[in-house]
C-alpha cells in the first residue's frame, strides 16, 4: 500500500471519527500518522492540526445543513479555543514528544472512561 492511500486511509479514519462523534478525529489521527505513514513524532501533531481543519469545517457544513448549530452556544466557546489553540500552537514545539503522546493517551483513555460510566 502506498504511502498516499494509508494517508488517505488515515484521513478518512478521523473524518468517520469526527463526523461520528462530533468530534475525537485527532486522537484517531495521532497513531495512525505514527503507525501507517511512518511519519517522524515531530511532524505527526502539527500534521493532525492541519488535517483536522477541513475536517471540522466539513462537519460544520453537514451538520449546519442537517439539524443546524446552535451558534449562540458555539459562539461563547471561541475566544478561549482561540486562546487555547494559539499557546498550544506556540509552545506545543517545546514540549517533548512523548510527552505529548502521553497527555493524549491519558485524554484518550479519561474520555473512554467517561463515555462508557
Amino acid at each position: 500500500m502506498g504511502r498516499r492511500t494509508r494517508l488517505a486511509l488515515a484521513g478518512a479514519a478521523a473524518g468517520a471519527v469526527a463526523g461520528l462523534f462530533g468530534a475525537g478525529g485527532g486522537m484517531v489521527l495521532v497513531p495512525l500518522l505514527g503507525l501507517l505513514v511512518r511519519m517522524e513524532d515531530r511532524e505527526i501533531f502539527p500534521a493532525s492540526v492541519s488535517i483536522i481543519l477541513p475536517i471540522c469545517l466539513t462537519s460544520i457544513l453537514v451538520t449546519g445543513l442537517s439539524v443546524g448549530i446552535a451558534w449562540r452556544e458555539a459562539l461563547r466557546y471561541l475566544p478561549g479555543s482561540a486562546l487555547g489553540g494559539y499557546l498550544a500552537g506556540r509552545w506545543g514545539r517545546r514540549i517533548p514528544t512523548v510527552w505529548l503522546h502521553r497527555g493524549l493517551g491519558i485524554l484518550i483513555v479519561w474520555g473512554g472512561i467517561r463515555y462508557l460510566c
